[in-house]
């Protein structure tokens, strides 16, 4: 019976209409301010200060939860369409390198941590994670328990190429911790995967589903996108199907960002093979239709899951959260990342490692934190990220609750605001309220759209190019 109720309060019914008008380009806000607003003053220093305060004169039952990101670059191979942070190689022997120099990133952090930590979320990124050895990455992981204490129900996750990665390899993973799996499966056309240079089928990601969950890695999220060159409508459907097959509990389904002026690797691909506005738009309307058929609960922006999975009942009971990682069914956390891009948040400030590989191992053999750029949250930022926070993870905007936390009259502060919102509710997207500003079961497709009202940044020039809503 509960599973019904997810499933029947959850089920969006998307007019082609509705996202014409409000098909727009912006942040997907996994942080407020967002990362190109990050600037090089805020410096090692300020890192540092913010990992001494972490926790300063509060109870260890109020300190913020703390999760680690780990960036892992390498891959053996170049994705056409990736807009990551990667180091393409198949010298195995750069992993080793990059691993003592994560041990001196955390050694430097560790240092100024006024205690030993308790972890309630470990994530391991890239790149391809997978990219390591066993070893390797047994030697992390007996490093990182090492140095901090994990919870009893911590989640510890990792992004798995199926391409490279074996089968024993699965149930060594589950042996060191891991408790989630994503898999990189983007389109099973073999048309599209050659023109963006990703080569598995079908028979290879089943191989590997069926492998994390006999090594005990329950939860297992596929990534997919559609706007990729030669797809049609036709033939993702066809990859829909066969990714319904294998019943993973999660999918991120998202839309391809062609910008070959940002992303070098993208300018391989032809533009004059992708598919147009018009067939994004009914791909993506297809893929929601068959997904909710399925099973799948729609959680917000391009995420699903299945209705008996915990991000489902995150969404239906208002404990959905939203982090670097995406959405969550943990409470906000602060955030270490180590390795190069890493971006982390401490407190009042978000800190971003440098890009670049060189000037990374640059700054640790110089003994300094490699921070290239970071951002301290002022009032105004605090109240406005958990704003955006609960209208991303579409949770009602209840007027009381801000006014008591910030000292403000919630309608006068955002009185413009407001007013704009009018026209949201006109479309059926919002309800405003006399105490509260309710998201619609419509409104949760536009909750991008909604947040970028009270996104004061935007007014500001920026060097970002934002993708759209399809």
């Amino acid at each position: 019976m509960e599973l019904c109720r997810v499933q029947e309060n959850m089920k969006l019914d998307i007019s082609e209409e509705l996202i014409r008008r409000f098909d727009v380009s912006g942040p997907r806000y996994t942080s407020y301010p967002t990362a190109d607003r990050f600037h090089p003053q805020f410096t090692e220093a300020h890192y540092r200060s913010c990992l001494a305060q972490r926790g300063s004169g509060l109870e260890e039952r109020e300190k913020a939860a703390l999760s680690l990101y780990i960036h892992i670059p390498f891959c053996a191979s170049l994705c056409y369409y990736c807009a990551c942070n990667k180091v393409i190689t198949k010298h195995r022997e750069q992993s080793a390198t990059y691993l003592q120099y994560l041990d001196k990133e955390l050694q430097l952090v560790l240092q100024n941590l006024p205690q030993r930590e308790k972890i309630s979320q470990l994530h391991l990124g890239g790149g391809t994670p997978t990219f390591l050895s066993l070893e390797e990455m047994r030697g992390l992981m007996n490093n990182l328990r090492t140095h901090f204490d994990f919870a009893d129900d911590a989640e510890i996750s990792i992004e798995i190429d199926p391409r490279t990665v074996q089968e024993n390899s699965l149930h060594e993973l589950a042996a060191l911790g891991f408790n989630r799996a994503s898999l990189g499966v983007q389109d099973f056309d073999t048309d599209v995967q050659k023109a963006v240079n990703r080569i598995q089928s079908f028979a290879m990601v089943e191989n590997c589903m069926n492998g994390c969950r006999e090594a005990g890695l329950g939860s297992v999220n596929f990534d997919l996108i559609y706007g990729l060159p030669k797809q049609n409508l036709g033939s993702f459907a066809k990859t829909l199907e066969q990714v319904i097959s294998l019943a993973p509990a999660r999918i991120a389904l998202y839309n391809y960002a062609h910008l070959p002026t940002r992303f070098k690797s993208q300018r391989r691909i032809d533009a004059y093979e992708l598919p147009s506005a018009d067939q994004r738009l009914q791909i993506f309307l297809m893929s929601l239709r068959r997904l909710q058929e399925a099973g799948y609960v729609y959680i917000g922006l391009d995420h699903f899951s299945r209705s008996d999975d915990s991000l489902a009942q995150a969404s239906l009971d208002h404990s959905l959260h939203r982090n670097f990682q995406g959405y969550t069914t943990r409470s906000e956390c602060d955030l270490i990342a180590l390795g190069v891009s890493a971006i982390g948040k401490i407190a009042d400030a978000y800190v971003q490692n440098t890009r670049d590989l060189p000037a990374y191992y640059s700054a640790l053999d110089a003994g300094n934190l490699p921070v290239e750029k970071g951002y301290h949250l002022q009032k105004d930022d605090v109240l406005r990220g958990e704003l955006i926070m609960q209208l991303m993870c579409a949770r009602d905007l209840i007027f009381s609750d801000f006014e008591e936390a910030y000292g403000i009259d919630f309608k006068t502060y955002f009185a413009l605001e407001m007013r704009i919102m009018a026209s949201y509710a006109d479309a059926g997207l919002v309800e405003l309220k006399e105490d509260r500003l309710v998201v619609t079961r419509k409104g949760r497709f536009f909750v991008r759209a909604l947040s970028m009202v009270f996104d004061t940044f935007l007014q500001q020039k920026t060097e970002a190019q934002y993708s759209k809503l399809i």
